[in-house]
């Protein structure tokens, strides 16, 4: 499963992309309208971290503003997929797009059904939010499966992001279930960093190691060796 950032912030795209585990992005309006700066140098300059897919959204509410937003968001970068939410505009919009070679992910997906749809309409990927269905007391990773049940009998083609992710075991759960993306904010990708065993384990190398100066001295004279040798 490969991992995408939700956010509109291009600083916490630059901190996780620096761990090299970034596969793309997904923003929103409302998460570009919490960022100052203008919205399409944001999106271009996540694309150039990340240097994958990222979301971009349309707003109209009509076929052919949703057309004519998609096409011109997708001028910004060779990375731009344009998001479309699901309605029945979104779907001929989506159809219209992915006929000129726009990608697009659709959005606000949350059975099985909606994502036939999209999925029929030409989605690239087709957007599932898990952290939305638990709000209302459905369990978002049975439609999870369901939904990838569903597209993978049919033979359907587009990609299954799960998308709302509140926490690490959202994440879990999709990568169980076979999905092939989840777009997460930064705060539940820094929750995924941690476990107490880890910090112990490694405080105790640590220790370890300092309690030999010399070995400290000879890793010293190995990694300077073999920096001098590449650079001669």
């Amino acid at each position: 499963m490969r991992l995408f950032i939700d956010t509109g912030s291009v600083a916490e795209v630059e901190e996780i992309a620096a761990w090299g585990v970034l596969s793309g992005a997904t923003t929103n309006p409302s998460l570009l309208a919490k960022e100052d700066g203008d919205p399409g140098e944001i999106v271009q300059r996540i694309c150039e971290l990340v240097r994958g897919p990222v979301s971009a959204e349309v707003v109209s509410q009509e076929v052919q503003g949703m057309i004519d937003e998609g096409r011109a968001l997708r001028e910004l970068h060779e990375h731009v997929t344009v998001k479309v939410p699901f309605c029945e505009r979104g779907l001929a919009a989506t159809r219209a797009l992915t006929d000129d070679g726009i990608p697009v992910n659709m959005t606000l997906v949350f059975s099985p059904t909606q994502a036939l749809l999209a999925a029929a309409s030409g989605a690239t990927y087709v957007s599932c939010f898990m952290g939305r269905l638990d709000d209302i007391s459905v369990d978002s990773t049975v439609v999870l499966e369901e939904i990838a049940d569903t597209l993978r009998a049919g033979g359907m083609t587009s990609e299954i992001i799960a998308a709302s992710v509140r926490h690490p075991e959202h994440v879990v759960a999709a990568a169980r279930i076979g999905c092939e993306i989840a777009t997460t904010p930064a705060k539940v990708l820094r929750q995924m960093l941690n476990h107490p065993l880890t910090e112990a384990g490694a405080e105790k190398f640590r220790q370890d190691w300092q309690s030999r100066p010399e070995f400290g001295a000879w890793l010293r004279e190995l990694t300077e060796k073999r920096l001098a040798a590449a650079g001669s």
